[in-house]
């Protein structure tokens, strides 16, 4: 039986993750739950009297409620370290993930790693620290796991491209200047998945798709210049790889995170996801280039990954923070792009690989945002 943390339990990733333990009694144990709001206390007991000997954590509180055992990051921090697993779901949003990822590999649990920021701001020191421990990275997002599988056991030198596919969200064929009247409520409207509202937003400003973009580079090791994104309306086929021979392996399925977050429970076994079923018989599947002048966070993200150092982690906290102001209402949809940009064009310390210099490079990118937010916007 495998034992396992889920972090994040009650979003979407977290919450597939719960279902899919349900679907298989007898094959995992539920060691731990976290959650971040205080709302969400009643769905972690409602799990622990499902799963009784679970470990539970709220992070966004200080005190722990009744039934609660841990509270904030430091006692989510220790939740992890105190409790025995296998592997650890790491389904929280946004930079508040990396932490956790780094303490679940320190402890010498396998990561099943939805949270993308965990790798964009500090991939050298995460890989570092799985290598010393020697525990796996199992990538949970959709287009990233396609790509672990289409890779897995092919010599890297065979590969020409790796190709992440996006659904173009919303707005995908809004002209850029239509776009300055969206709507948090228009923008949290995602045609094809069921998300978060970080993530909503992400995906329609193709954010979302950037921070992909330098997830893969670092994760596959391939040149930027060898990897790219098409616009696939269907959402059927995850990701994609060019071999040397010019010719092109996908991986198709529907679109459910079941699939992704299902094997890497079971890694390396696979097993039947009945929602995953594709029939080729179905829609006809289309392919484009994404007009980067109408999402400029993607040119962004590749121009964040081309300077290096501190700027992946100055996109996604600048990312972060104009995000928070657009669903406040403080910024418009296209402001976000606005602010990033700016960002970008700073001077900013090396973070020198470290996780004091990651975080204060984070801190800074985060307080500048708000104040250019503050003064230029």
């Amino acid at each position: 039986m495998k034992k396992v943390i889920v972090l994040g339990c009650t979003g979407s990733i977290g919450a597939s993750t719960m279902d899919i333990i349900a679907q298989f009694p007898g094959e995992f144990s539920v060691e731990a739950l976290s959650a971040h709001s205080a709302r969400s206390s009643e769905i972690l007991l409602k799990y622990k009297s499902v799963y009784g000997g679970a470990k539970l954590a709220l992070t966004g509180v200080e005190t722990p409620p009744e039934g609660i055992d841990y509270a904030g990051t430091d006692g989510l921090l220790r939740m992890i370290e105190e409790t025995g697993a296998d592997i650890v779901v790491n389904g929280i949003s946004g930079a508040a993930g990396l932490l956790p990822s780094i303490k679940s590999l320190e402890s010498g649990k396998d990561l099943a790693l939805a949270n993308k920021e965990t790798i964009v701001t500090a991939g050298d020191l995460i890989f570092a620290l799985a290598e010393k421990m020697g525990c796996t990275i199992l990538p949970v997002d959709s287009e990233h796991s396609a790509l672990f599988h289409l890779l897995m056991g092919r010599d890297p030198d065979t590969v020409s491209e790796l190709i992440l596919t996006a659904s173009g969200g919303p707005f995908v064929d809004m002209p850029f200047e239509e776009q300055k009247g969206v709507t948090p409520a228009r923008a949290l409207k995602h045609p094809n998945w069921d998300m978060g509202a970080k993530i909503s937003i992400d995906s329609a400003t193709l954010a979302n798709k950037g921070l992909e973009v330098i997830e893969a580079w670092k994760l596959f090791h391939l040149p930027l210049d060898r990897i790219s994104v098409l616009v696939h309306r269907q959402s059927l086929v995850h990701s994609l790889i060019r071999t040397k021979d010019n010719a092109l392996y996908g991986q198709f399925s529907s679109p459910d995170m079941k699939l992704p977050i299902q094997n890497a429970l079971f890694y390396p076994e696979l097993r039947p996801v009945e929602a995953a079923y594709t029939d080729l018989c179905g829609p006809a599947l289309t392919f484009e280039k994404p007009d980067r002048k109408r999402f400029p966070m993607l040119d962004l993200a590749y121009k964040s990954a081309e300077l290096g150092g501190p700027a992946p982690i100055v996109y996604n906290g600048s990312n972060e923070i104009a995000v928070a102001a657009f669903l406040k209402e403080e910024i418009g949809f296209t402001q976000i792009g606005e602010v990033t940009d700016a960002m970008l064009n700073l001077s900013w310390p090396d973070p020198q690989n470290t996780l004091e210099g990651i975080e204060e490079v984070d801190r800074l990118s985060r307080e500048r945002s708000l104040a250019f937010i503050g003064e230029k916007l």
